[in-house]
């Protein structure tokens, strides 16, 4: 069996069933729950400073692709950086348990992903070159390497490099075998809040498309295994280029080949104990390979551009955006123009990337539309195919600009059966499926373009959170649904096109048994 094979048949292996969910202990092994908290042990620590009173740009500044002054490259950026995107924005107890909640969204909140950076000499930090980890529960940087290169010399001083990697066991320890999906929708989800965290310094980025897995492994330590547990394995997934402009392969050889060949520094051990899943790990070799360029569109790289009344600082949405745990089916109703700015908000193509991804929406109370089932296409070319290949019997009424009305009716049972009878997908105003274009992407890109379109995924689903957040609404992101259920209901019955993520905005019940406290208040 090939890569592509063994990616295709862990999705289909994975998929849940009215009768059958995909494979898991079926219990929570409480004993075994990992840290959710990554550390190195010897590592020197940096502690970053708190950058709460800080001004940020207002959320509409930010997401309107307004001109916002670059902020150097100093101990106080990294901090608000990695603070608004990865760090902790609270606390949340039920009598004495309490838990971290993130800026970035994630499964469970179990928080696969990691977070090294690669800095030029910087006050505070080192006077050499640096490669670090971001130590979240504690809001410092943990120097796993200082080395001299002459690499910054030929790039702009604020030029840097965020590598973000992935431990699935996090996931696989609640999840099983079909964690990996989880794994790298979080990582989407990661990846736009940093990307979020970067515009708000008025930075640019880019992905280095085709660094080299190896290389990337180098850059984070991943390579010295010894410095990690064998039944925890942690995976390189992408280099983010923070500056002007991405440099070539080539050009960010020179910085790799400096790099030291042992890092300061080992990984601590998560869970006492693991339960290992055969098929996570097939996928994972599957697609820990170096891909080939997927296409992009033949245009600049596009922002937002999102025309948003919110004139609150960017930092407060930041930091307020949850996941809603119960959706107040009483308070349903948002208007259209709400609606249209949820949509908005996720229409542009994720770095400039021909978009993969649109949504079967269940509308149920949004204002001047009928409650139905509905298509929004972010990539209006897939019309035809979808078209084609779904039922026949839908109406394919346009109502709004890609917005098409497929059957009318009201669709809450079947939102909530098809999401593992979840009342929160039929107790908002509406929930989507992320209906992404599947089959042919992973064909011609291999096996790794199905991490890619879980990242797509997770990037839209981040941005919905903060949207929703800035319009005074609640979301969450459903992992758990009925896939071919799904299919079925829209008249797919091969792997064009599959449903890859859910979602629900409305207006959440607060527990009122619940408490919140700051972040890193220990801290003083």
């Amino acid at each position: 069996m090939n890569t592509t094979e063994t990616i295709l048949d862990y999705h289909q292996r994975t998929k849940h069933h009215p009768k059958r969910y995909a494979a898991s202990l079926g219990y929570m092994d409480w004993a075994t729950q990992p840290n959710p908290f990554r550390h190195y042990e010897g590592a020197q620590k940096v502690l970053l400073p708190l950058t709460f009173d800080l001004p940020t740009p207002s959320y509409s500044e930010v997401m309107g692709a307004k001109s916002i002054p670059p902020t150097p490259l100093t101990l106080v950026s990294i901090s608000q950086l990695l603070q608004f995107s990865l760090g902790i924005a609270a606390w949340k107890c039920l009598g004495e348990d309490c838990w971290a909640l993130r800026c970035n969204a994630s499964s469970g909140n179990l928080q696969p992903t990691e977070a090294t950076l690669v800095l030029p000499p910087i006050e505070g930090i080192s006077s050499q070159s640096v490669v670090v980890h971001y130590n979240v529960q504690e809001h410092a940087l943990e120097i796993l390497a200082e080395f001299e290169t002459v690499f910054w010399q030929e790039h702009p001083e604020s030029h840097y490099f965020v590598a973000l990697s992935s431990i699935p066991w996090r996931e696989m320890w609640k999840y099983g075998e079909r964690c990996y999906r989880y794994v790298n929708l979080d990582l989407g989800h990661a990846l736009k809040a940093v990307k979020v965290s970067v515009q708000t310094l008025g930075e640019e980025y880019g992905v280095v498309e085709e660094i080299k897995i190896a290389d990337l492994e180098k850059i984070i330590g991943l390579n010295q295994r010894e410095r990690y547990h064998e039944s925890e394995p942690e995976i390189a997934q992408l280099l983010l280029s923070i500056g002007e402009s991405v440099p070539s392969v080539e050009t960010l050889s020179q910085l790799i080949d400096n790099l030291p060949k042992t890092y300061v520094g080992k990984a601590n051990l998560l869970s006492p104990a693991h339960h290992p899943w055969e098929a996570v790990t097939l996928a994972m070799q599957a697609t820990q390979i170096d891909s080939k360029p997927s296409i992009h569109l033949p245009t600049s790289p596009v922002t937002t551009n999102l025309n948003s009344k919110c004139s609150t600082d960017i930092k407060e949405i930041l930091l307020k955006r949850r996941s809603a745990q119960a959706m107040d089916f009483v308070r349903t109703k948002i208007s259209l123009e709400t609606f249209r700015q949820l949509l908005a908000s996720v229409k542009a193509p994720v770095d400039n990337r021909v978009p993969r991804v649109n949504f079967a929406l269940f509308i149920h109370d949004v204002e001047e539309l009928e409650k139905g089932l509905y298509f929004y296409l972010r990539n209006p070319e897939h019309k035809s195919s979808l078209k084609r290949l779904s039922r026949n019997d839908f109406q394919w009424q346009e109502v709004e600009k890609d917005l098409y009305l497929l059957e009318t009716g009201d669709f809450r049972s079947q939102a909530k059966f098809i999401s593992c009878s979840q009342d929160i997908a039929s107790d908002g105003a509406f929930s989507l499926a992320m209906i992404t274009q599947f089959e042919e992407p992973v064909a011609t890109y291999g096996a790794s373009e199905y991490k890619r379109l879980y990242w797509e995924c997770g990037e839209i689903g981040q941005q919905l959170y903060l949207e929703a957040t800035a319009l005074e609404l609640s979301a969450t992101g459903i992992g758990c649904y009925l896939d071919d259920v799904m299919h079925r209901m829209l008249g797919l019955e091969d792997e064009t096109f599959q449903t890859m993520y859910h979602f629900t905005i409305g207006r959440a019940i607060i527990d009122t048994r619940m408490s919140v406290r700051e972040p890193y208040s220990n801290r003083g």
